[in-house]
């Protein structure tokens, strides 16, 4: 089929257009999903059911977790000082100070602007069409750490110089000098309230998993790291158990380190995973983890070291086989031989369609055609699109383009794929 016949049989429009095509969204209109083993629970027919369950037509969409801050909100992390090296080390001991020396009355100002800047960024998502928004993770220094800061065992102030990424950097971590624990007083469900509140979309929440927490600290107790990781398992799930309570019903686990180290993620990591996610089945949430393969140190940075994309078919059987309803994996970086979705058989795939770590804003058209070669592999219903990673590295008016144009391409592809 060439070009010209594609366009026409597709309906493409660019996503600044979208307001003049009115009928591409009736169509839209009509599209409900279908149910299978462990189908869609993502909004993704039209029509409204209430605030945090606002339904968007055509197929899926969502974000993975961190948005950039906003400079009123003067919190330091690893988009704005570098994600490795120098910069994380440096965003680490910023954040650390920050927290200690803030009065009572900065804390009170600094919880003003961390609720602005999430509304900010819910309704950025929004207005751009996606359905299951995040909060941008906003109030963290980065997607691991913070979490940690409210673990028992776990030294802030004396850091430890570590190899990181397979020797590609060196970088001052925390470090784990005791056994750990849940110290609080954060608790994820009252962090994700806040943000649903300010949300008429679904509010997923993201937490770091065991092997990806364990790759950010040096540890100086635990003589097997597989008792490290199960124990940090255990904070995870009572975590999750909260989250589910308080009404969350989209919850992601990043690992990103399953791509890094394969051989331990097959041998225990996966089995972690399920433990994180232990007494909650799928009828209570929709339970997703993010396999990514790495953040460059900034924008548009050429030949940086990432993991392996191909060891997603290694991961797959065994991902496909654990307790998880959905896994995140790029697509749009460095692009997969696509029948590695046929691998998943009852696993959603949450599927990067735009690059996180490029300026280079994707058409609607060329989104639209890697949708429609994924579909050749995989039901609509357990096709859901994304960002290939976290959007931390991007400033906003990027961001904008590249979530409307996903969402766009989502609408009309899924409107093609419900036409008789």
């Amino acid at each position: 089929m060439v070009k010209e016949d594609f366009e026409k049989n597709m309906g493409w429009v660019d996503a600044v257009d979208l307001e003049k095509t009115p009928e591409v969204l009736e169509m839209c209109s009509d599209v409900t999903p279908s149910t299978r083993s462990r189908a869609s629970s993502y909004p993704s027919s039209s029509g409204s059911e209430g605030k945090g369950e606002e339904v968007i037509s055509g197929l899926a969409t969502t974000v993975i977790g961190s948005f950039p801050k906003p400079d009123y909100l003067k919190i330091p992390d690893w988009f704005s000082t570098g994600v490795s090296s120098e910069g994380a080390s440096d965003a680490t001991r910023q954040y650390t100070e920050m927290l200690t020396r803030q009065t009572s009355e900065q804390a009170a100002l600094h919880e003003d602007n961390v609720v602005c800047a999430t509304k900010d960024v819910i309704e950025c998502q929004m207005c751009c069409g996606v359905a299951v928004v995040t909060d941008g993770e906003i109030r963290r220094e980065n997607y691991i750490h913070y979490l940690c800061r409210f673990i028992e065992g776990i030294d802030f102030v004396n850091l430890t110089n570590k190899s990181c990424r397979n020797g590609a950097y060196h970088v001052d971590l925390p470090t784990i000098r005791s056994k750990i624990a849940w110290r609080g007083p954060l608790d994820c469900s009252e962090e994700w309230r806040k943000a649903q509140d300010l949300s008429r979309a679904p509010v997923k929440y993201t937490l770091p998993g065991p092997m990806t927490i364990m790759g950010t600290l040096h540890n100086a107790f635990y003589d097997d790291e597989q008792e490290l990781g199960a124990d940090l398992a255990v904070i995870v799930n009572e975590q999750i158990k909260l989250l589910v309570a308080a009404g969350c019903r989209h919850i992601q686990i990043d690992e990103p380190v399953f791509c890094r180290r394969p051989d331990e993620a097959l041998a225990w990591g996966v089995t972690l995973l399920d433990r994180c996610f232990e007494t909650i089945d799928g009828s209570a949430c929709d339970r997703q983890v993010h396999m990514c393969c790495g953040y460059p140190d900034h924008l548009d940075q050429e030949g940086y070291l990432k993991a392996d994309p191909k060891t997603y078919f290694r991961l797959a059987p065994a991902i496909d086989a654990c307790c998880v309803d959905a896994v995140s994996i790029e697509d749009a970086h460095c692009h997969n031989d696509l029948t590695l979705l046929e691998l998943f058989q009852q696993t959603k795939v949450i599927l990067g369609v735009v690059k996180t770590a490029s300026s280079k804003v994707e058409s609607v058209e060329e989104i639209g055609l890697r949708i429609s070669k994924a579909l050749e592999h995989i039901d609509a219903e357990r096709l859901i699109l994304a960002p290939d990673c976290g959007l931390g590295l991007l400033p906003t008016d990027l961001i904008k383009l590249k979530l409307t144009n996903m969402c766009t391409a989502a609408r009309q592809v899924g409107c093609c794929c419900s036409t008789p």
